[in-house]
C-alpha cells in the first residue's frame, strides 16, 4: 500500500515537473553579440536589408526550392515533426537566406547550434529565438512591434546581422561566426557550427567559399 502510494506520489511530482518546465522558455547558451556603434550609413543599410518582403506565394513550390527543402526535411524531421510547419520553415530559411547572400544550409547549421530549432529559445545572455538574435538589434536598427520570436523576423534579423559581419571581415566567415557569437578570436563556436554544417552539407561536397555568396537584389 505504501508502495504504491509513493508510486502515485512520483507520478505526481514527474508530472508537475513536467508541466512546469513547459511553461518555462526553452533556454539556449548563446554567446553574446557585442553592441557596437555603428556609422549611420550602416544603420541604414541594415534597415533597409531587414525591411519585410514576404517570399512570393509559390516560393516553396519553385522546383530548385523544393527540391533543397526534400534535401533537407529529413533531416530536421525529429526536431520539427508536422510536415507543412518544417515545410513553411525551410521555405522561410530559404528565402531569408537567399535575400541575404548566405548559403541556406549555412543559416540551418547556425539555428542547429544556436538554438537546436527552438523557436521560443532565450539564452542566458537574452538572445531569443531560432538564430539567437540580441535584443538591441531591435532597438539599432528596427521597431519596438517586430517580435524576435516571429519565425520571419527572427530569421530576417539573423541572415542580415550575419551578413553585416561577414562584410566587416572581409568574407571571413571563422571570423564572422565569432562576431555573431560575441566570441571572436576563439575557435569553438565556428568549428561548432562548421561541424554543424555538416549534417546538412549537399553531395557534392561545397567549398567553404561558396557559403558566403553576393546579396540577393
Amino acid at each position: 500500500m505504501r508502495k504504491t502510494g509513493n508510486r502515485g506520489i512520483a507520478r505526481t511530482v514527474r508530472a508537475a515537473v513536467l508541466v512546469v518546465a513547459t511553461a518555462l522558455p526553452c533556454v539556449a547558451f548563446a554567446g553574446a553579440q557585442v553592441e557596437e556603434q555603428l556609422a549611420p550609413s550602416v544603420v541604414a543599410g541594415l534597415q533597409s536589408a531587414i525591411a519585410d518582403h514576404p517570399a512570393p506565394g509559390d516560393y516553396a513550390r519553385q522546383p530548385d526550392v523544393q527540391m533543397w527543402i526534400a534535401a533537407m526535411s529529413w533531416r530536421i524531421a525529429s526536431r520539427i515533426p508536422e510536415w507543412s510547419e518544417r515545410r513553411d520553415f525551410l521555405a522561410t530559411v530559404h528565402y531569408e537566406a537567399t535575400r541575404a547572400g548566405l548559403d541556406p544550409m549555412l543559416v540551418l547549421a547556425v539555428i542547429h547550434h544556436e538554438s537546436n530549432f527552438r523557436k521560443y529559445a532565450i539564452s542566458v545572455a537574452d538572445a531569443r529565438g531560432y538564430m539567437q538574435v540580441m535584443p538591441f538589434w531591435v532597438r539599432m536598427i528596427g521597431t519596438s512591434d517586430q517580435n524576435l520570436f516571429q519565425l520571419r523576423t527572427n530569421l530576417r534579423y539573423g541572415c542580415t546581422i550575419l551578413r553585416h559581419y561577414l562584410d566587416v571581415e572581409s568574407g571571413d566567415l571563422y571570423r564572422a561566426l565569432g562576431r555573431y557569437n560575441g566570441s571572436l578570436g576563439r575557435p569553438e563556436y565556428p568549428s561548432a557550427v562548421m561541424a554543424a554544417f555538416e549534417r546538412y552539407r549537399l553531395d557534392p561536397p561545397l567549398n567553404v567559399s561558396t557559403l558566403v555568396a553576393h546579396p540577393a537584389n
